[in-house]
């Protein structure tokens, strides 16, 4: 082939590929009329494909006219927070001017004001000046300001949600404003391509374009992990980007810029938007997010689970821990029940548990059907209203342990010096794990040193040879299902529940 048809050739062929491209990321731009007030949208670019004699040109849609109509929407936030001198502090904390050789002010002398100004991003919800933006934007904050357009507006606070790390700004302007519309983040998609727009390290107005990484993501980041539900994104976020939108391709917010990754490159994640939707009247009205609450602690069924507990197939919430004096209790929920349905809905995770008793208020009864021990249950609870998360516990550690060597765990009784250490009720009883091998199988189910283990299959364990006793009954290829608690050690022996879950082990 000569080079010139050569070149001929592959000249066609690009032709033919960025036409194709063209077609088929116009069909996925959809740049409706979506947002409210929006200027007229520009004309595509063109890019000319063609030799160098000339050629054809195809005109390949940019995000521009998106990102043109979503930023007029797009808001920045100061908050100013004013704070008394510590009078304590260390020398060498302070200002540039504190007195020198630590010298103290003299007696009567007020503490001197600081002022600290921090900033997120945001955007507006309504045409009468409503702004989201994220609750750790503005938390402690004494004045709020939010820059719409070219000028900053004093903000009054509407309400905040710590649980969801979501608040609500008021602004007004004297006329209605452009908004962005909320869309819907149930339908979105791993792979759908979505873009921010926010003020990452005060550079104003910036957008970032990428695609949903992943959904359904929790990743600690509150000491209350239930709500947790990140999209995630390699949109690049940055500091600065909290509180802004997350906008699909239709021009509608589907998430809320809420966190980064800082050891990774462009892994940010997002609050999908379906829960600012849930809570948003709550905190326009009340200021304020009142929820459902049972008074359990819940954890999936991975498939060693199900069949632990005798499933055919990983679907419902285990219920790992009943809170004394709650409505769950009162109702005769127990651990180790499994919760398949609530008022009829199916249960296949507990997400569902969790929204939808969180989206009914207190004082309103659910009709939930257990699985205990193969039998189905049906149970009425009354909510109580959920006021924040169960504190953290942790462990400690005492005097000599036994252990079993395929299990590579060292266990103990429990003794008069360990229930002081470790802040367990006198009426616990159980085996405390004072180590655990970094190659046992109990690692990957969390169990800690600290640890009590109270029941195994179902039966309690007050001894370590009671616990020997039980593991040595488990057959070759069958699963050993732990139950265990973690008790505060700074409580004094006052945290009577403590926090419970299950620990499942195939038996080699």
């Amino acid at each position: 082939m000569s080079s010139g048809l050569r070149r001929q050739v592959v000249n066609s062929s690009m032709l033919l590929g960025a036409v194709a491209f063209g077609m088929v990321l116009a069909g996925a731009l959809d740049l409706g009329p979506h947002l409210q007030a929006a200027p007229a949208s520009a004309a595509a670019p063109s890019v000319s494909v063609g030799g160098p004699t000339g050629g054809s040109t195809a005109s390949l849609p940019s995000f521009a006219d998106l990102a043109e109509r979503a930023l007029p929407g797009v808001v920045s936030i100061d908050a100013q927070t004013i704070e008394k001198e510590n009078p304590h502090r260390r020398r060498g904390q302070g200002t540039p001017f504190d007195l020198p050789f630590g010298q103290q002010r003299p007696d009567g002398d007020e503490p001197r004001e600081f002022r600290s100004n921090s900033g997120g991003s945001g955007f507006v919800v309504s045409a009468d000046g409503y702004v989201v933006t994220n609750n750790h934007v503005i938390e402690g904050a004494t004045k709020i300001r939010v820059r719409l357009e070219d000028r900053y507006y004093d903000a009054e606070l509407k309400g905040t949600d710590p649980a969801t790390d979501l608040a609500l700004l008021k602004i007004e302007v004297g006329r209605p404003v452009q908004y962005l519309p909320l869309g819907d983040s149930d339908v979105l998609r791993v792979g759908d391509y979505v873009m921010v727009i926010g003020n990452p390290l005060l550079l104003d107005h910036t957008v970032t374009v990428g695609v949903v990484s992943a959904k359904g993501r929790s990743i600690g980041l509150s000491r209350d992990t239930s709500f947790e539900n990140f999209i995630q994104t390699d949109a690049a976020i940055n500091r600065g980007n909290s509180g802004g939108p997350l906008i699909s391709l239709r021009g509608e917010v589907v998430g809320i810029a809420s966190a980064m990754n800082w050891g990774a490159e462009n892994i940010g994640f997002a609050i999908p938007v379906n829960t600012l939707k849930s809570v948003l009247p709550q905190l326009r009205d009340k200021g304020k997010v009142s929820r459902g609450y049972l008074g359990i602690n819940i954890q999936n069924l991975d498939w060693d689970r199900a069949q632990a507990f005798g499933l055919k197939e990983p679907s419902g919430a285990l219920v790992t821990t009943v809170v004394a004096g709650s409505p769950a209790e009162s109702a005769g929920v127990k651990h180790g029940d499994i919760v398949v349905t609530v008022d009829g809905r199916p249960i296949k995770e507990t997400r569902d548990l969790i929204d939808y008793v969180s989206s009914l208020g207190p004082g309103k009864t659910v009709a939930i059907e257990l699985l205990r021990d193969g039998s189905h249950l049906k149970k009425e609870v009354k909510l109580a209203e959920r006021t924040g998360p169960e504190e953290e516990v942790k462990k400690g550690d005492d005097e000599k342990a036994r252990g079993i060597d395929w299990l590579g765990l060292d266990y103990q009784d429990l003794t008069a010096p360990l229930r002081q250490n470790l802040g367990i009720p006198a009426r616990a009883q159980g085996v405390v794990v004072r180590d655990i091998e970094a190659s046992s199988p109990l690692v990957d189910e969390g169990v800690s040193p600290g640890d009590i283990v109270t029941e195994v299959n179902g039966r309690a364990v007050a001894s370590g040879e009671e616990l020997e006793k039980e593991v040595a009954k488990a057959a070759s290829g069958s699963y050993l299902r732990f139950y265990l608690r973690r008790f505060d050690p700074h409580s004094g022996g006052e945290d009577e529940e403590g926090v419970g879950f299950f620990a499942i082990v195939r038996v080699p």
